[in-house]
């Protein structure tokens, strides 16, 4: 019988290039990074940290605050414990609750002084985005007002209005503080909004200033004085 021939295999069955398409399929993967246990924020070592500063009523208060500060390095009057407040969305002045402190904390991923001390250029730069600086000025109202109060008395009203030029033009911050030691003792909110809204639109000169705006009438007096000021000058 005639031997039969061997068919010869195809060049799908060479296993050299078997391997060869393979390869071309499949992508080397960089090796992931493994988080170590002690870069993961944790929330007993948080809390720990939290209890470092408050009293039997478990709430950090104005003694634990001002210990919080020196070791974070940051006066109490910075303006960065504003933005801090402001992200962990305390609505008391001088104090932090367990679970204001926790929720802020684990936003932020810091447990621990270093970590926060870390954060503290970025709650800094929070305040160069123009809409977020909006949101800071606007929670600070109700944030320093007394709370069986509607209004914040013009003292508070200045020391946060100058705390880190806390508005953007701290020319018309000093000159607004010193038309309100007259006759205005507080600040209502409306006035509050406003002054913001004042020194991002009106020049320093006041030459745009436009007396039939829907400006409140402690706006308009300002102006009033400010121009006699300069005229004097």
């Amino acid at each position: 019988m005639p031997v039969k021939k061997k068919r010869k295999s195809s060049g799908s069955d060479d296993p050299g290039l078997r391997k060869c398409k393979i390869t071309c399929f499949c992508r080397p993967q960089a090796p992931g990074r493994l988080i170590s246990p002690e870069d993961q924020f944790s929330n007993k070592k948080c809390l720990a940290w939290f209890y470092e500063y408050t009293g039997p009523d478990e709430v950090l208060g104005p003694e634990g605050m001002e210990k919080f500060c020196e070791d974070i390095g940051v006066e109490p009057e910075n303006i960065i414990m504003l933005v801090l407040a402001w992200k962990l969305e305390a609505p008391n002045m001088g104090f932090f609750t367990k679970e204001e402190w926790l929720k802020g904390m684990t936003l932020l991923q810091c447990d621990c002084i270093e970590r926060l001390q870390g954060k503290l250029d970025y709650l800094r730069n929070q305040l160069n985005d123009t809409i977020i600086f909006k949101n800071i000025y606007r929670y600070a109202f109700d944030f320093a007002r007394d709370k069986d109060q509607r209004s914040l008395d013009m003292d508070t009203a200045k020391s946060m209005l100058l705390c880190g030029s806390c508005i953007d033009s701290l020319q018309i911050s000093i000159s607004f503080s010193s038309l309100s030691q007259s006759k205005y003792k507080v600040m209502n909110k409306d006035q509050w909004y406003n002054v913001l809204e004042f020194s991002r639109t009106v020049s320093t000169d006041l030459s745009n200033y436009d007396e039939d705006g829907a400006w409140p009438v402690l706006l308009d007096e300002f102006v009033e004085c400010q121009k006699a000021r300069l005229a004097a000058l």
